[in-house]
Parts: C-alpha cells; sequence; structure tokens
C-alpha cells in the first residue's frame, strides 16, 4: 500500500476503535495512555470485539494480527512532528492534565493536522464557524486555553458516533462496539491535509476480514464530508438522549431517557437542529430524529457523562452548557435544555463539595 500515514492518537479508550480500524487499514498508529493500558496493549494487543452482518456474537480483533502496526506510549515518549495526522480522542476535561497540557502544546507547535473525535469540538474548531463569538463559549470548557495556541485551518472534527465501551468484567486493552456507526470527519481547510482523511476512508472502506473461511465487510467507516456541520449531527443526539440521563438523583439509561417522552425528546433533537441550522448547518447533513430513537433502543445503559457523574467526576464534557450558549447567540432557548444544564451543575457541585 502506498502513502502508508503514521497517526498518534491521544486516548485509548475511544481512540483504540479508530486506531483499530486505521491499522487493519495498514496505517501505523500510536496510542497515547496510561502506564496500565501502554503495558497491556503493547504485551498483549488492543482488543475491539464488534458485531457484523451475518455473523453470529462479536468477532475479536486484535491489533497483533493487523496488517498495520499498533503500539501506545505516554506523553513524553511522542513527538508529534513524526506523525502525519493526530487525533485527539481523550474526553475534554483531560486536556487540563499538565502532562496532556504540555503535549498539546508540542501538538500545536508542530503544525500538524488534526482531527477531534471528541464529543465537546475543541474550541478551535469552532473558530472554524462564521459569525459564532468563541469568546463567550470559554466557560463551557475545563480549561479554554488548551486550544488556543492551536491552528483552525489545521483541525478538524469527527463525529463520534459509534457507542463503544469497556466490559467492566475485561481487561483494560478491551473495547466493546455497541452501535457499529460511522465516524463522520469535516474536511480541512487545505485540499492537502483532506487527501489525509480520503485515503484513511478509502483504505478503511477496503478492509475484508476472514471469517469461516469467506471475506466478509466490517462495520465502522470513516465518511469525510465537505461541511463543517456535518460532525455537530451529534449534538442533537447528546441533548435529546445521553446528558437527559441525568436526573436528580439517579442516572437512566439512553433508551429510557429518548422513549419514556417521545414527544419531549423530539423537540429537544429538533430544537438542535434548528440551532445547527441557523450556525449554517443544512438539515441534509443533519441525522433525522426517527433514524436515531430506532437506534437508541439498543442503548441499555446510561451515557459515560451520566456514569462519571454518578461515580463522583468533578469534570464532565460540558457539551449541554456549550449548546446552551451557543444557542443564545442566536436567539434560541429552551426549557428542557436549561434544566438539563442545571443538573448537571447540581451534579458537579455535590461531586466538588
Amino acid at each position: 500500500m502506498s502513502n502508508n500515514y503514521k497517526i498518534l492518537i491521544l486516548g485509548a479508550s475511544y481512540g483504540s476503535l479508530l486506531g483499530a480500524k486505521i491499522a487493519m487499514a495498514g496505517h501505523t498508529v500510536k496510542l497515547v495512555c496510561l502506564p496500565a493500558e501502554i503495558e497491556l496493549i503493547n504485551s498483549e494487543g488492543s482488543i475491539v470485539k464488534l458485531g457484523a452482518k451475518g455473523v453470529e456474537g462479536l468477532i475479536e480483533l486484535n491489533s497483533r494480527d493487523m496488517p498495520g502496526e499498533l503500539s501506545a506510549g505516554s506523553t513524553v515518549d511522542v513527538d508529534p512532528n513524526d506523525y502525519d495526522l493526530i487525533a485527539l480522542a481523550m474526553q475534554e476535561p483531560q486536556y487540563s492534565v499538565p502532562a496532556v497540557k504540555d503535549l498539546m502544546m508540542r501538538v500545536a507547535s508542530s503544525g500538524k493536522p488534526c482531527m477531534s473525535i471528541m464529543n465537546m469540538p475543541p474550541l478551535t474548531y469552532l473558530k472554524r464557524i462564521p459569525n459564532l463569538d468563541t469568546d463567550k463559549l470559554r466557560g463551557a470548557y475545563t480549561d479554554p486555553t488548551v486550544w488556543d495556541a492551536l491552528d483552525p485551518a489545521l483541525m478538524t472534527l469527527c463525529s463520534p458516533d459509534p457507542q463503544a465501551f469497556r466490559p467492566p468484567d475485561q481487561k483494560i486493552n478491551v473495547l466493546q462496539v455497541g452501535l457499529p456507526t460511522n465516524f463522520k470527519a469535516a474536511r480541512f481547510d487545505s485540499d492537502r491535509h483532506t487527501s489525509i482523511l480520503n485515503k484513511l476512508e478509502a483504505d478503511i472502506q477496503a478492509i475484508r476480514y476472514q471469517h469461516d473461511e469467506k471475506e466478509i465487510e466490517l462495520p465502522v467507516k470513516l465518511r469525510v464530508h465537505d461541511s463543517i456541520f456535518t460532525p455537530l449531527a451529534k449534538w442533537s443526539m447528546l441533548m435529546a438522549g445521553n446528558y437527559r440521563c441525568v436526573q436528580r438523583e439517579q442516572m437512566r439509561p439512553i433508551k429510557e431517557a429518548v422513549h419514556s417522552n417521545l414527544t419531549a425528546s423530539k423537540d429537544v433533537y429538533e430544537w438542535v437542529i434548528e440551532l445547527c441550522e441557523n450556525m449554517g448547518g443544512e438539515r441534509s447533513a443533519l441525522v433525522p430524529f426517527e433514524k436515531y430513537a430506532n437506534a437508541s433502543l439498543s442503548l441499555l445503559n446510561p451515557s459515560s457523562a451520566a456514569r462519571a457523574l454518578a461515580g463522583g467526576a468533578q469534570n464532565i464534557e460540558r457539551v449541554d452548557r456549550l449548546v446552551k450558549t451557543i444557542a443564545g447567540q442566536f436567539g434560541l432557548q429552551s426549557d428542557v435544555v436549561d434544566e438539563t444544564v442545571e443538573l448537571v451543575d447540581s451534579w458537579l457541585e455535590r461531586n466538588r463539595a
């Protein structure tokens, strides 16, 4: 394969799914993660379990058996200058950790293109959206200064639509895919950097996996879009489902958050789509509510944000606050979104106390 790329991915939980797909496509991947993860991944491989059409049970993919190379290292082990593309796959609060923030400063200095696969779009990416006052959005971020040195032209966003989790009864190098949808990335400003994404998209599309003496296609692809608004399709899902898992005293599964009151869920979902349209996005680039509602039937656990709050987290990704603040710039307001933000605030206050 020509044009073999070297990809640096910050974060080995969700990042290991994208990393596995890239390594299966024959490219080289380095995951930046915690010491226990580094040891396991480098000794036993990164393992991804997922279903496939026409296959009973789960297929187990191990990075040690892939055409490309996948390894893991710490924040101080890597030099961003050695890579063609840097993917940001940690939760937004993690970038405020001093060692990670230092790495992000080196990423900025390297001038390498970055692709975020966070639910919370980096402030740097939001600067690519016209008529958005990003200075007024800084309060939604744990440490907004992390993003100040990065160049918006070198930052793109990839919607982390596939749902994946680490099974609690297995080692931390194992990731299981619950909802095998596609990663949806916006193009970079430049054709040169976008060509990296296009190459990865084509190589991942071409992957065939040998199973029971036949070649099968595996789900979870990378799709590259011209619209900078396409990755924001996740916002309506997060606000109708993920963040509405947060209740006053306990958390509820995403399925219940969506389907316990389908009318209210659709109202919130459509309200966020209206916001994206006001920002300049097109409805055709976003996911219809009915498609999301159907997919949410399989989401039987509370969202990662809800689980983190229930576990005592003092910081989580605040997409809820970001969406509310952006909406205010366009004269939009939602009682349900306001209530969600208030509920998340109250859990964080409790946890910090």
